[in-house]
């Protein structure tokens, strides 16, 4: 005998989400930064790596819209170029801390007792260091290349996940439909699979999305201090860094990135608002 998974109703938050002005605003800017990471070289298809030093410093024209850097190189090719990396490194570092962080909260809700205990001694440590130090020591450990980033990332958004996957693991798995699966003889990780996991999955969508502008933050910051991914590849944090030297001559090399930085962030902030106000009516600002 099999009982059908249990989930409960969304109680209309897609129609809550379309309603809201800002979500579509969030979307709108997120789908435009997105395009231009995929069409980049369509958009502009100059080299972001071909210097020419007889153009250096250009300020901004119609051949080079953004200018050029200390090598010649057409900011604007290295802009688009550089929305890939950024938001690789992003999203690789938000999945496989979603992934391993709800984990290990679903587990510490799920059994309890001193598991549960331990988890969360854990996680009040990782939540004690501030996420760009936490990075930082990381990276330094493992040194500076994508995949270390991805690692030192994901590392720092462990804990948020694995408390907000707890939380309602432990309220869920005293529901009356976890109960019935229970008696029916179920294995626990088929209550966790098919009942427990569906339940909570908007919460921890919610908190990817918001997170993920914390890890391009991060690693734009990283990628500031000379630990992110190696030159010549182009960064928006790297390019930050480069342009910084010439912060007075030419501004247009550390605004233009950090435009592109303002955006996505904003873009990511607004669209996990408009996540959470449809989900949650009641976290809704007044």
């Amino acid at each position: 005998m099999s009982a059908p998974a249990a989930v409960l109703p969304a109680r209309g938050w897609t129609r809550r989400f379309r309603a809201n002005p800002t979500s579509w605003l969030g979307v709108a800017l997120i789908a435009a930064v997105v395009l231009a990471a995929l069409l980049a070289s369509t958009i502009w298809p100059l080299d972001p790596l071909e210097q020419n030093v007889a153009e250096r410093l250009m300020a901004p024209t119609a051949a080079h819209p953004l200018g050029t850097d200390t090598f010649g190189r057409d900011v604007l090719a290295r802009l688009l170029h550089a929305a890939r990396i950024s938001l690789l490194i992003g999203a690789f570092s938000i999945a496989l801390a979603m992934t391993i962080g709800s984990a290990i909260g679903i587990a510490a809700g799920y059994l309890g007792g001193w598991f549960d205990a331990a988890v969360t001694s854990l996680l009040d440590v990782l939540l004690s260091f501030p996420t760009l130090l936490l990075g930082l020591m990381v990276v330094a450990m493992l040194g500076p290349s994508m995949g270390n980033l991805v690692i030192a990332i994901a590392i720092t958004e462990l804990a948020p996940f694995a408390r907000v996957a707890r939380a309602p693991t432990i309220t869920l798995k005293g529901r009356d439909f976890v109960e019935a699966g229970r008696a029916l003889g179920f294995s626990d990780l088929r209550l966790v699979v098919v009942h427990i996991i569906p339940n909570l999955l908007s919460e921890v969508v919610v908190v990817a999305s918001l997170w993920l502008a914390t890890a391009i933050r991060t690693e734009a910051s990283l990628s500031f201090i000379g630990l992110g991914v190696k030159p010549p590849t182009a960064t928006w944090g790297g390019m930050i860094r480069e342009g910084f030297e010439n912060i007075l001559d030419a501004p247009w090399l550390a605004l233009a990135p950090s435009l592109a930085i303002l955006v996505t962030v904003l873009g990511l902030n607004l669209l996990g608002d408009g996540l959470r106000d449809a989900i949650d009516p009641r976290a809704r600002r007044d």
